[in-house]
């Protein structure tokens, strides 16, 4: 098929993961897949390193000359590539594709709602999601539960559809294990708890770190330590350093910085967590963790409760439950085991290959209905 994957994505965040890592499925796959990313951005920079064939084009833009412009380039693309399939990973421009569609341009409109936040339920949007897409994939069954009840969108025309990870390069990795926690000065009665993530607020990091030291004063837990795999971003490296000595475990507290070894890190955990106190409609960091067969616990936001099972989640934002779980985890090798096993069955169903197949059968049957 030719497909063309729509990753107006300004940041290499989870959503421009999801688009790329699916694109370069399909490409290994033998499809003619065109990404189309914003000039200039990490995702245009990162689609090109992976191998991808990249199309930089301005779909952002709201400026009516530019976006007069950019829409005759667009056209011109539908006619000269013919995709069977688009697929929007963004709202930006996906109004712009269903015009086309719907005036007679022949392919089918894929939304891919990889954000967290629900899309408004006023007549205008239900009806392009409905009449004007010809299906919405979503990557959490609660933003499903959105469109199915509050966006009243067709049962056969949503698709929940999870991202995959690759397990080749995410294993369990003893000898990089062993590695890492010397390099980072962890020794083998440490109990290393880990939060995988760019530095930001929505992360959690400060609100993890807050239990920890309460691991340590309150519970007499003195052989935890605390790893945080990630680098600064929206919160800056100097602020999470603050936080951490104004609680007392700068001495038992790592930070990684950006790493190219990053199963060897998370192979280093003895416990990772997802302390986000929203975001993760997709949750990259969970996906790979569990890959890594590290136990996991988790707020419960998004995508969450679709992967880690009731007795490691907790409510976002909560920090005495999160400390209960922590606790739990840390002081009961039978809990960790419980979680291992639960999230291995979820991975047997989220390798790279179900991904691809999953979005193939959606693909296969819009392309069939075409036909």
């Amino acid at each position: 098929m030719n497909i063309i994957q729509v990753a107006n994505v300004r940041w290499f965040n989870a959503t421009a993961w999801y688009a790329l890592y699916l694109s370069k499925l399909l490409q290994q796959d033998g499809h003619n897949v065109l990404v189309l990313t914003l000039p200039d951005t990490p995702p245009d920079s990162m689609a090109r390193d992976m191998g991808l064939h990249t199309l930089p084009m301005d779909l952002n833009s709201n400026n009516p000359l530019r976006l007069a412009r950019t829409c005759v380039d667009m056209v011109r693309l539908v006619r000269s590539f013919q995709p069977q399939i688009i697929n929007c990973h963004r709202g930006e421009s996906f109004f712009l594709w269903g015009m086309l569609r719907k005036l007679g341009l022949p392919f089918q409109l894929v939304r891919t709602r990889g954000d967290q936040r629900a899309p408004r339920s006023d007549f205008f949007n239900r009806w392009l999601h409905k009449n004007v897409a010809s299906s919405v994939v979503v990557t959490n069954k609660r933003m499903a539960s959105h469109f199915l009840k509050t966006m009243r969108t067709p049962e056969d025309q949503v698709w929940c559809i999870h991202g995959g990870v690759d397990r080749k390069t995410f294993a369990f990795d003893a000898q990089g294990r062993r590695r890492v926690r010397e390099e980072f000065g962890f020794g083998p009665n440490d109990f290393v708890i880990g939060l995988v993530g760019r530095f930001d607020e929505v992360k959690g990091q400060k609100e993890l770190a807050q239990c920890v030291a309460r691991l340590r004063e309150k519970h007499g837990l003195n052989h935890i330590r605390l790893f945080y795999i990630g680098f600064e971003t929206a919160t800056k490296q100097d602020q999470v350093q603050q936080w951490i000595q104004e609680l007392g475990i700068q001495d038992i507290t790592c930070i990684s910085g950006k790493r190219n070894d990053m199963a060897a890190c998370i192979s280093a955990l003895d416990l990772g967590v997802v302390a986000s106190l929203w975001s993760e409609a997709i949750a990259r960091a969970a996906l790979e963790i569990m890959a890594c067969e590290r136990p996991l616990v988790s707020s419960d936001v998004n995508v969450m409760p679709d992967l880690v099972p009731d007795q490691g989640l907790f409510p976002a934002g909560d920090n005495q439950a999160m400390l209960g779980t922590l606790l739990a985890a840390v002081t009961k090798p039978e809990v960790r085991e419980s979680l291992i096993q639960e999230e291995r069955k979820t991975m047997s169903q989220l390798t790279g290959n179900d991904f691809l197949k999953r979005t193939l059968n959606l693909y296969s049957s819009l392309s069939n209905k075409a036909d």
